[in-house]
């Protein structure tokens, strides 16, 4: 079963309630609320808010939905869940359509408002979440009968991982994981557990076992003797938010309490390390970042005309500078800024730049004193590469530094870059890679304290530092 297309039944029939539940409510308020005879039908086709109704909230209800993430990960929904973000999406989505196309209606008594309202959110939570529960319904079937399944290695390679896999396979309540194989931890390999699945390596393996094999659960099942080994294993994971990591309840207390229970389909497993932020705060992320990255390139245009022509009168070289960066999830990309140094300024290998550096031209510290030379990554952040807001992106020279250090630096790759982050705000730019480590504690807070409201709150401090020119 593929997973677009089951997302695109939910699609559809999202779009389809949303039609039946607009022509039903507007069939009700013509001749219940307005006390319309049936003879007048007509009248409803000429009224321009059904027909505005019509075209514009099957697109607007799509873009709600989907912004909040109900078109992610569509075999793994839950009903009760479903239930639940059914409920207040379409409290919301009614709300604003209340207040956009109902509000101005002529009325006897406010008695008439409530009822409307009323009326247009059972309508439309009541179809949508129907169709939505035959869905997940038909669906979690699929997964109890073994037609669909999550592929999953075991982390572990002893009588656990055995025993562990003993118990999933044989519940009452089948809970998707089709195993592909299993990570060897440490010393010997349980007889058992060999003949039922193959060995796919040792835990330096695990990211390309994941990529090669599209692993999207891990499921650690270690001995005791082995726990040390978790936190170095969730350490080489950590920065994938694309893959599931679960344990077994007995090794939750090693976690000191970064755990979560899901029980959608009676794992008795615990789900550890969740995303940073809801899905719907993502999408919004992104959305911001697309908008402000707009609005700053058509706002900065005559900006960026002057900074383009003066980069070209005042030292002989290309405008732009592009430079190999690494950013989600460890990829490298492509980053753009203007030109500030002089051309073949790291003939000697790469450099960081410091103050009154030979290497920046003379109009180059006018850019990075401004962040001028900044202004073309907002090409980046529209292709999806970098976000507004983020950890700075590195060199993988500079990051195999760091990492010798403070190996807690990969966390940053949970995320996409970014033109600013809270390290940039607080602590500005390094000169060397104990200053790098230094600022990356400003980053790993961001990290464990990331919301829109965080990303506002940099946004306005960068805003700040630039117009006071306290760039380096």
């Amino acid at each position: 079963m593929n997973k677009k297309r089951q997302a695109a039944k939910y699609i559809v029939w999202d779009i389809l309630a949303a039609l039946i539940a607009w022509c039903l409510f507007f069939l009700y308020r013509k001749f219940s609320i307005e006390n319309n005879r049936f003879e007048d039908v007509n009248m409803v086709f000429e009224d321009a808010n059904f027909w505005r109704g019509i075209i514009l909230l099957p697109i607007a209800w799509f873009c709600l939905y989907a912004l909040i993430g109900s078109y992610s990960d569509v075999y793994r929904k839950s009903r009760l869940k479903e239930l639940q973000v059914t409920f207040f999406s379409s409290l919301f989505g009614v709300i604003i359509i209340f207040f956009a196309l109902l509000l101005d209606d002529a009325i006897g008594s406010y008695k008439t408002y409530y009822v409307t309202f009323l009326m247009l959110f059972v309508l439309h939570f009541g179809i949508t979440y129907a169709g939505r529960l035959c869905l997940t319904t038909h669906t979690a079937r699929l997964v109890h009968t073994r037609r669909i399944g999550f592929p999953t290695i075991l982390i572990g390679s002893k009588d656990k991982a055995y025993n562990t896999y003993i118990d999933l396979d044989n519940q009452a309540v089948y809970s998707g994981n089709k195993f592909i194989g299993f990570i060897r931890v440490n010393g010997s390999v349980n007889n058992e557990l060999s003949k039922i699945m193959p060995c796919l390596g040792t835990i330096n393996d695990i990211n390309n076992v994941i990529e090669k094999n599209n692993i999207e659960e891990v499921i650690f099942a270690v001995e005791k003797n082995e726990e040390e080994r978790i936190s170095d294993i969730i350490r080489l994971l950590d920065r994938r938010d694309d893959v599931i990591l679960k344990i077994t309840p007995d090794n939750r207390d090693i976690l000191y309490g970064s755990v979560r229970q899901e029980s959608i389909f009676h794992s008795p497993l615990i789900t550890i390390n969740p995303r940073l932020m809801e899905e719907w705060q993502y999408s919004v992320k992104r959305l911001m970042d697309i908008v402000l990255s707009l609005f700053a390139l058509i706002l900065l245009s005559p900006v960026f005309i002057v900074t383009a022509i003066l980069v070209k009168c005042t030292s002989p070289g290309p405008i732009f500078y592009a430079q190999e960066r690494i950013g989600y999830r460890g990829k490298p990309f492509m980053m753009h800024k203007f030109r500030s140094m002089y051309v073949n300024a790291e003939s000697a290998g790469p450099a960081l730049s410091k103050d009154d550096d030979p290497r920046i031209t003379p109009f180059g510290k006018i850019m990075r004193k401004y962040r001028l030379d900044e202004i073309p990554q907002f090409y980046n952040v529209l292709k999806g590469t970098m976000s507004i807001v983020g950890p700075r992106p590195e060199r993988q020279f500079f990051i195999d530094k760091i990492v010798d250090k403070a190996p807690e630096y990969l966390l940053l790759q949970k995320v996409k870059p970014g033109i600013t982050s809270w390290g940039q705000v607080k602590y500005g730019y390094a000169e060397n890679v104990d200053e790098m480590i230094e600022r990356l504690r400003y980053d790993l807070l961001y990290l464990e304290n990331m919301s829109l409201a965080t990303d506002i709150k940099i946004l306005l401090y960068t805003v700040i530092i630039i117009f006071q020119g306290r760039g380096k």
